[in-house]
C-alpha cells in the first residue's frame, strides 16, 4: 500500500510539473509572438514614413522623416538647445510632472476617498468640483501663469489639476463599489471610522485608484507642457514651441519620441508598484497591464 502510494504521489507530481513547462514555453511563445508582432507593426509604420518622404509621396517638409528625426535627436543630445542642455530641458519637465502627479494623485485620493463616504460633502462640494472640471485646462493654465509667472509653479499646478480629477472620480466611484454588507459587518464588529476607512475602504478602492495611475502620469507629462508651451524658461513644451516655430517637424517629433519614452518608463514603474500594492488580489485574466 505505501509503495503504491508513493507511485501514485510521484506520477502526480510528474504530472503538476509538465504542465507547469507546458505553461512555461506558452507563455513564452506568447510573448516572443508579442514582441514579434510590435517590432513588425513600428518596422512598417517607421519604414512605410521613410520611403513616402524618400519617393515624394509625402513632403518631409512638413511631416518630417525617421532618418531626419534621429538626427536631429542626437544633435539635440550633443549639442542642446538656445535654452541650455536637453537633458536639463527634460529634467524640468519631469520635476513639474513628478510633483503635480503627486499633488494631485493625494489630493485626488482624500477628496475622493472623503465625498465617496460621505453624502452631505458629496452633495456641497460636487457641483463645484464638476464647475472646475468643466473649464478648459488651457484656460487654467493661462490663469496660472497670470499668477505666480513663467516658472515651475503653474506647471505643476496645471499638471496637479489633470491629475486630480483622474483619480478623484476613480476614488470617488471606488469607494461607493465597496461591498455595503463588508461594511455592516466591520460595524457591528465595533470598527471605528478610521478604521473602516483604513482597513476596509481604501484597500477596496485601491484597484480603482492605481487604475486612475496609469493614465494619470501621462496627463502630468501633458500638463507640465501645456505649461511650457504658454510660457516657460526651460522645458520640453518650450523646445517643442521652439521647433514649431522654426518650422521644424523633425525636431518636434524627437522631443514627442523622449516624451513618450518617459511616460513608457512611467507607466512600467507604476505597473511594478501595482503588483506590489495588490499583491493579495487573485489574478484576473483581464488586467489591463497584461496588455
Amino acid at each position: 500500500m505505501t509503495t503504491a502510494s508513493t507511485a501514485s504521489t510521484t506520477a502526480i507530481a510528474d504530472v503538476k510539473d509538465g504542465a507547469a513547462r507546458t505553461a512555461r514555453r506558452a507563455a513564452r511563445r506568447r510573448t516572443a509572438l508579442v514582441w514579434a508582432g510590435r517590432i513588425a507593426l513600428a518596422a512598417f509604420v517607421i519604414g512605410g514614413w521613410q520611403l513616402s518622404t524618400m519617393w515624394g509621396i509625402v513632403d518631409p517638409f512638413f511631416y518630417g522623416q525617421p532618418s531626419g528625426i534621429w538626427k536631429r535627436l542626437v544633435e539635440l543630445f550633443q549639442h542642446g538647445t538656445q535654452f541650455g542642455s536637453f537633458y536639463q530641458n527634460i529634467w524640468t519637465t519631469i520635476q513639474e510632472a513628478l510633483a503635480g502627479f503627486a499633488v494631485g494623485a493625494v489630493t485626488g485620493v482624500v477628496f475622493g476617498v472623503a465625498l465617496g463616504q460621505s453624502r452631505y460633502l458629496s452633495d456641497v462640494l460636487g457641483p463645484y468640483i464638476k464647475m472646475v472640471n468643466a473649464i478648459p485646462r488651457i484656460v487654467l493654465g493661462s490663469i496660472f501663469i497670470v499668477a505666480f509667472g513663467i516658472g515651475v509653479t503653474p506647471k505643476i499646478l496645471l499638471a496637479a489639476v489633470l491629475v486630480f480629477f483622474i483619480v478623484f472620480f476613480n476614488a470617488f466611484q471606488g469607494v461607493r463599489e465597496v461591498d455595503r454588507s463588508v461594511l455592516a459587518n466591520v460595524r457591528v464588529l465595533g470598527a471605528s471610522r478610521m478604521q473602516i476607512t483604513r482597513h476596509v475602504v481604501v484597500p477596496s478602492a485601491l484597484t480603482w485608484i492605481i487604475a486612475s495611475l496609469h493614465s494619470a502620469f501621462g496627463f502630468a507629462i501633458v500638463g507640465a507642457l501645456v505649461g511650457e508651451v504658454l510660457g516657460a524658461q526651460s522645458g520640453l513644451g518650450l523646445v517643442i514651441k521652439t521647433a514649431q516655430n522654426n518650422f521644424d517637424p523633425n525636431g518636434v517629433f524627437a522631443t514627442m519620441l523622449v516624451i513618450a519614452v518617459i511616460v513608457l518608463g512611467a507607466e512600467w514603474l507604476i505597473g511594478k508598484l501595482e503588483r506590489r500594492l495588490l499583491s493579495w488580489r487573485p489574478p484576473a485574466p483581464t488586467e489591463a497591464n497584461s496588455l
